[in-house]
């Protein structure tokens, strides 16, 4: 697999919410951390995600903003 974003996280998926358009993945790239993702349900299904089998969540962005309170 070749792509252009930097930060692509190997990892489990863990939980599968599938609503009528959009579905949510979880995957957990390490004991206990978890990136979330909604895609659509038709990539969901094209991609044949299935809890329990090695997924990559893969960030692309221009942006990553940080705030404190």
């Amino acid at each position: 697999m070749k792509i252009s974003a930097r930060n692509s996280f190997k990892g489990i998926v863990k939980k599968i919410t599938v609503g009528a358009v959009n579905a949510e993945i979880s995957i957990e790239i390490s004991s206990g951390v978890e990136i979330t993702s909604i895609i659509t349900k038709s990539s969901a299904e094209a991609l044949g995600l299935q809890e329990g089998r090695e997924a990559y969540a893969v960030v692309k962005a221009s942006d990553v903003m940080l705030a404190i309170d």
